[in-house]
């Protein structure tokens, strides 16, 4: 007998758990990581009003600090300048007198003197004396012209910031050197001995005569100070040594060089002055306010000037 049949048992089929969607998955993950890392900072823009104020007050004090020093180094720079400016004059001083048997270069006092070093009287007018270049280069206005190259940029401390107005432009003026008035000026006695009756100081004619004194001690040009510049003779009164309190300035020297002024002397070497006393550093106004020919009793500078313009007649 047959057993009855039995249908197979059937298997169930297990339903399939359906996968997140990859943007759920994203979007699971990125909460994690937030609640991990925290909350987002927002991102800096610029610089808080107090951390721009520091750094300004920093770049001023830096400032302060360093402007000073650069504007000495300037006048360092300058001062290097205008003694190589001098050095040049002097050296064509000393050719001048080479060729000419001895005699040194005149020095002439008034302004449109011919057979003069230079021509020409400056102030502060339109005169095109204050820059007419051909007063210092051409041999016919200037004598010492051949002798200095005709370069006109070595009668001028780089540092002589001095112009002029000439019709509706503004003209630097062309010099600033001068010339001792004990050196070659036929009027230089008079203006040595103006207030010092004796001793009879010495005017130098000749290259010989520089050995009556020390030609180290002799200055032959100097910077001249802007507002006291004129023509190219430089005015001394000399002091009496023996009694300072009678010392006068008559023209100014220049103290462009932090308080120093250049000067060259008869036996070719230069140097640069530093002045002691407040009185010899006249204000810079670029007019023709100083008073020339004043008394400065026991004025050290002065009594420098006196010890090394010139000496006594023997």
């Amino acid at each position: 007998m047959s057993m009855p049949s039995q249908a197979a048992p059937q298997k169930r089929a297990r339903a399939s758990r359906p996968w997140p969607c990859a943007q759920h998955a994203c979007a699971h993950h990125l909460s994690y990581l937030q609640q991990v890392a925290g909350p987002a900072k927002s991102p800096r823009h610029g610089f808080t009003l107090i951390e721009l104020l520091v750094v300004i007050a920093i770049i001023a004090i830096l400032a302060g600090l360093l402007l000073p020093a650069l504007g000495k180094a300037k006048a360092k720079g300058h001062g290097i300048a205008c003694l190589s400016n001098l050095k040049q004059l002097q050296l064509a001083h000393a050719l001048y007198a080479d060729e000419y048997q001895d005699r040194l270069v005149p020095n002439l006092e008034p302004g449109n003197a011919v057979g003069s070093w230079v021509k020409g009287w400056l102030d502060y007018t339109s005169s095109t004396d204050n820059t007419n270049t051909l007063y210092l280069t051409d041999p016919e206005h200037a004598k010492l012209a051949p002798y200095s190259n005709r370069a006109a940029g070595i009668y001028k401390c780089p540092a002589d910031r001095s112009a002029v107005r000439v019709g509706s432009r503004t003209q630097p003026r062309v010099r600033s050197v001068a010339m001792s008035v004990a050196v070659a000026d036929p009027a230089g006695g008079n203006w040595l001995n103006y207030r010092v009756a004796r001793p009879k100081f010495v005017v130098f004619y000749k290259t010989s005569d520089f050995s009556l004194g020390a030609p180290t001690k002799v200055h032959v040009f100097v910077d001249e100070h802007p507002d006291s510049i004129n023509n190219g003779a430089f005015g001394v009164w000399m002091a009496d040594l023996a009694n300072p309190t009678r010392a006068y300035i008559f023209d100014y020297p220049a103290s462009y060089h932090n308080g120093a002024c250049g000067f060259s002397f008869a036996d070719g070497h230069g140097e640069i002055k530093k002045w002691l006393d407040g009185r010899t550093k006249a204000q810079i106004k670029h007019s023709n306010w100083l008073t020339l020919g004043v008394d400065s009793p026991n004025n050290r500078d002065m009594l420098w000037l006196t010890e090394h313009t010139s000496v006594p007649e023997p």
